[in-house]
């Protein structure tokens, strides 16, 4: 069978690594192109251990990236920067299917929002698909089951490793800086609390912080419920809910995140209820750069080729 030539736009970052690794390890696509301003020209295999093949950087102009044959991009670029590529394949009347892992299409109705285990059903030969966000995944995944008996607006903390500032120097991924440190930052009105409030048409606050570990989020929301609820009601919506999902893990005890690194599901637990059983609080745990990003972009492109959602994915 032919391969699925797929090119990866803004390939230097962390997230732009997981994808060449698991794209490399694909049984059907295939690595077109992968585009670095700064490692332009340079082999992809002398910055990204296993991979096999002579393929270089490259970093051409936007107009240039509409080139034929090509089946799918993927755009793992900073907020701000993927409009005006998606304009220059519109322009040229070249159609791949587009995943953006971006937030600048999350808001854009004409684009599919591509959180399968939510809205898979939404689905319907979109090529324009939308990734979600690293902590609104875990957001949602943790509030979903119990969003018919939700009362008032959900309070969720989150702490992510220093991967997920991107890879340009910040204080936010400086370790000197974070090191014996939480550091907090857009308290109000940050992306994903506006990303997942308008995706599960409910209020959602978030306070995110980074910490001074790499990889992993943790997040821990805060939930009032309509009508008070035993444990094990509780404990059986989750499962339920999730039973058929293989990259989602629900379990009893609290989930740690020096145990999700490197993986490629979320795990929830952690269930505790208020004496009255209307405050429930649940704790969701994700590699912010796989299942947050590229492990997800990958169940996106699957499904979007009519391939299992789950392959090149290592259960």
């Amino acid at each position: 069978m032919n391969a699925i030539k797929v090119g990866l736009v803004g390939a230097r970052g962390h997230t732009g690594a997981e994808l060449i690794k698991l794209l490399a390890a694909h049984p059907r696509f295939e690595l077109a192109f992968v585009t670095s301003r700064e490692l332009d020209g340079q082999r992809v295999a002398d910055h990204n251990p296993g991979f096999i093949g002579e393929l270089r950087y490259s970093n051409p102009a936007h107009d240039a990236l509409p080139a034929p044959g090509v089946d799918a991009v993927i755009l793992a670029l900073p907020n701000g920067k993927a409009g005006a590529i998606v304009d220059t394949f519109d322009a040229a009347g070249v159609a791949p299917v587009i995943v953006d892992l971006s937030a600048d299409h999350r808001f854009d109705p004409r684009w599919y929002y591509g959180l399968p285990e939510l809205t898979r059903g939404l689905y319907a030969d979109q090529r324009r698909i939308s990734n979600p966000g690293c902590y609104a995944t875990a957001m949602q995944l943790a509030i979903a089951p119990m969003l018919d008996v939700l009362d008032g607006p959900v309070q969720c903390f989150g702490v992510s490793g220093y991967s997920g500032a991107g890879t340009t120097p910040s204080d936010k991924n400086n370790p000197e800086l974070l090191r014996d440190n939480l550091m907090p930052y857009a308290l109000t009105g940050h992306v994903h609390e506006r990303e997942v409030s308008r995706q599960l048409a409910h209020p959602v606050e978030f306070m995110p912080h980074v910490a001074p570990h790499f990889r992993g989020i943790t997040l821990t929301a805060n939930l009032h419920l309509s009508m008070p609820f035993e444990r094990e009601e509780v404990l059986a919506r989750y499962r339920g809910r999730y039973a058929d999902e293989p990259l989602v893990r629900v379990q009893d005890e609290a989930p740690w995140v020096s145990r999700i690194a490197g993986r490629h599901h979320v795990e929830i637990g952690g269930f505790t209820l208020s004496s009255d059983g209307q405050r429930l609080v649940v704790v969701a745990t994700e590699d912010n750069l796989l299942k947050g990003a590229a492990t997800q972009a990958l169940q996106n492109l699957n499904r979007a080729f009519g391939f299992n959602e789950f392959i090149g994915i290592p259960l």
